[in-house]
């Protein structure tokens, strides 16, 4: 069931509604708490639709706790992975500018907990703090970038330029650096992460397999990578 967030919730103020969102970092707390106040809270289940594809949702939602897929059919029924959203990631701000449907669906990887802004609470927000639509729009740009990159990867660049410049990505996002290197908890499985990319299950393995070979990266599991050696997938990534 859905939850109204209450003026003084601690939860929102001190955790990721509010501070550690990137679009309401530069805001005074007294702002914060009227966030607070107008923020909608509710929890879903593993496999849970948050957003079907060409429904009209009216929100900004924000992850508090566990991580989404949007995602897209292509006619035969394959799932192609489009983004990630883990905890302090929001998505669907779209939904407050334009009515349009949406382009792609939501669905939770695990046990989820989000916040939801509204489209009417949205606006008068935007009437105060005109600074917020300038960093949304920022991020906006942002997201777009991605997908350009994501549409250039599945045509033009290596398989390992590709592969390497998606777990350089998710090591700053869900990497934790340790002694022999970073280690990446994947959000998703090795076949969801070639559905990311856009390449059969078999070709992520065996391309795995090289970087495991060359001493770039060493596996520790289906959802676990150890980078071993970040400046050599930066280097297939062509990153200088």
């Amino acid at each position: 069931m859905a939850l109204k967030c209450g003026r003084y919730c601690e939860h929102c103020l001190q955790k990721l509604c509010t501070r550690r969102i990137p679009i309401f970092a530069s805001l005074e707390y007294s702002q914060l708490e009227k966030i607070a106040s107008l923020t909608v809270h509710n929890s879903y289940d593993k496999g849970s639709v948050i957003i079907e594809e060409n429904s009209y949702p009216d929100f900004v939602a924000i992850i508090n706790k566990g991580s989404v897929k949007a995602v897209k059919y292509t006619p035969d029924g394959r799932e192609q992975i489009l983004y990630l959203f883990s905890e302090g990631d929001f998505f669907g701000e779209h939904n407050l500018l334009f009515s349009r449907p949406s382009f792609y669906s939501v669905i939770a990887l695990e046990k989820v907990d989000i916040c939801f802004l509204y489209k009417q609470a949205f606006y008068s927000l935007l009437g105060e703090n005109p600074d917020i639509g300038i960093k949304i729009i920022g991020e906006m740009g942002l997201r777009l970038a991605h997908l350009e990159n994501a549409v250039q990867n599945m045509g033009v660049r290596s398989l390992e330029n590709r592969i390497s410049t998606v777990l350089l990505e998710f090591a700053d996002k869900y990497g934790v650096a340790k002694p022999e290197g970073i280690l990446l908890q994947l959000p998703i499985s090795r076949e969801g992460l070639a559905n990311y990319i856009g390449i059969a299950r078999e070709t992520m393995s065996r391309k795995l397999g090289q970087m495991e070979n060359d001493h770039i990266i060493q596996s520790l599991g289906n959802k676990k990578i150890l980078i071993k050696n970040k400046e050599k997938l930066k280097a297939s990534a062509g990153i200088s």
